[in-house]
């Protein structure tokens, strides 16, 4: 039995051991002030009492056929005269039962028929008794009985909202948490992939540019491309494999990228004829960064040098990170024709790089320089504890 199952029928067993307690305890004392006007409890009394109790232990289950169990049970004892008592506890429970667990109509139709067929029960008890004010009296006994129905009912209809808003809210978070584990999957894809098509694009058209006049730069090119698709192909296949089995630690992963690889980075550019010049501060790479901040670092460098190879029209660009005033400070500067949707910031590479540092607590600036050129600044704090940010 799962946990849960056991727990809950320890509690219903709890309620029904105190029903029956109080019941079979209660039930004589109870009826001492009533005898002139109903039957003293007997052997049946009790044994009413008993069935109006016991089927609790499975309320949960079965709320329907245990809240008419014992409804049946307390009937009886009504309408063969017994003197009022603790059976009618069974009452309050019966109708909280029905209200937490079925649709509120559902409940309500139960416990207004449950309702009905009480007070019609007892009008017979209302009538016997001697008084001039025998209106008032079942009025009274009207509105009792219905606050002993309609308040535990109330009760359990609020209980059950709660469970399902709680739900509901877990559902979302569940969802929310799904959608930005595949953002994050997306960025990365876009991030790692597109950068080595861009590089591939690169070599292919420097391929084309030297066929005829040279052979072995063409044999260079060629070799990077087919190195640069290898990567490319690893680096989708472990997404993937990401995507199929995300908690599972037998899943294929890349080992992680940061700062420490921005030479092969640099290097791959630069074959694609690209000239890049690094300036980078060696307190930042002995600075043992949050892993979170490292890869936002490598990442909005590597974005940025595929927008320049992509849409810059470059010859030459610049790289510059240093470490100052707790955050590490990022500038990648190109003196090409800054067009295209990526130069004017509005491609998803920028919007992607701004998210990173953003989540970080950090952020970015990217736009044409007025010499010419673009340039992207970015500030990512290395004291950082914001959950999820390594999008």
């Amino acid at each position: 039995m799962k946990p849960w199952r056991l727990r809950e029928l320890v509690q219903d067993t709890g309620v029904t051991a105190l029903l029956l307690f109080v019941g079979l305890g209660g039930t004589h004392p109870a009826s001492q002030d009533q005898l002139e006007w109903s039957r003293a409890p007997d052997g049946w009394a009790y044994l009413l009492v008993v069935l109006a109790a016991l089927p609790f232990v499975l309320r949960r289950r079965y709320p329907v056929p245990v809240a008419v169990a014992s409804g049946a049970a307390v009937l009886t004892y009504l309408t063969v005269d017994y003197a009022y008592g603790p059976i009618l506890f069974t009452i309050p429970i019966a109708a909280y039962t029905l209200g937490s667990l079925l649709p509120r109509r559902a409940a309500m139709r139960w416990i207004g028929a449950y309702y009905l067929l009480t007070f019609a029960a007892t009008l017979s008890r209302v009538f016997r008794e001697d008084g001039d004010d025998l209106w008032r009296q079942i009025a009274v006994w009207g509105m009792v009985s219905l606050a002993a129905f309609a308040a535990p009912l109330a009760i359990g209809i609020a209980s059950r909202v709660r469970r399902e808003s709680e739900a509901g809210v877990r559902t979302a978070l569940a969802r929310r948490a799904v959608t930005e584990e595949r953002l994050r999957m997306a960025t990365e894809l876009h991030d790692s992939v597109g950068h080595e098509l861009a590089v591939i694009a690169m070599q292919a058209g420097v391929a084309l540019h030297v066929l005829d006049r040279e052979p072995a730069k063409v044999k260079e090119a060629l070799e990077a491309i087919r190195d640069t698709s290898r990567r490319s192909l690893d680096g989708l296949r472990a997404q993937l494999q990401q995507m199929r089995e995300p908690a599972s630690d037998e899943a294929l992963r890349r080992p992680s990228v940061g700062l420490a690889e921005l030479d092969i980075l640099v290097d791959r550019i630069r074959a694609g004829g690209l000239d890049v010049r690094t300036d980078i501060d060696p307190t930042v790479l002995d600075a043992h960064l949050p892993p979170d901040v490292d890869v936002a670092a490598y990442r909005i460098v590597q974005e940025s040098l595929t927008n320049v190879l992509r849409h810059a029209e470059a010859s030459r660009a610049s790289v510059t990170i240093q470490h100052r005033d707790g955050a590490v400070v990022l500038d990648v500067v190109d003196n090409g024709a800054a067009a295209g949707p990526e130069a004017a910031g509005s491609g998803t590479g920028i919007a992607g790089m701004r998210a990173r540092a953003h989540a970080l607590g950090g952020m970015l600036e990217a736009g044409p320089r007025p010499d010419g050129g673009f340039a992207v600044h970015a500030s990512l704090p290395t004291n950082t504890n914001v959950p999820g940010s390594e999008l």
